[in-house]
């Protein structure tokens, strides 16, 4: 089976970029204490792998409503993984430098998608 390995997605970099903060996330959270495994961890995933894959399903689409209104929930869930982020520093999971290092991620992603929407508009 030959699948196609450039979708336009793929190409864009905010996608590569949030792509490596899920990988971030990932790594983050892999250090909560267990009793977060269904909690706080699990919806901090959640929310950074809805970034890249909103802006997928949204680059698939044929119309440019369709992608702004897949960029925007992208956006939405960056302000919730912002959230659970800053949650994570007051309830002691993370230190000051994982909290600064991973909120200047999500900073330059939400800057980015805000340059895309623009331009697409």
């Amino acid at each position: 089976m030959n699948i196609p390995t450039e979708r336009p997605h793929r190409r864009l970099d905010v996608w590569q970029k949030s792509m490596s903060l899920v990988k971030k996330i990932y790594d983050l959270t892999e250090n909560f204490p267990k009793k977060e495994i269904y909690a706080l961890s699990s919806q901090m995933q959640r929310s950074a792998v809805s970034v890249p894959s909103n802006i997928a399903e949204g680059a698939a689409r044929r119309s440019k409503a369709e992608f702004l209104q897949f960029l925007n929930v992208a956006q939405g869930s960056l302000s919730e993984l912002d959230t659970q982020l800053e949650l994570a520093r007051i309830l002691g999971y993370i230190n000051e430098n994982q909290h600064k290092d991973i909120n200047s991620e999500i900073t330059l992603i939400f800057k980015m998608l805000s340059g895309l929407i623009r331009s697409i508009k």
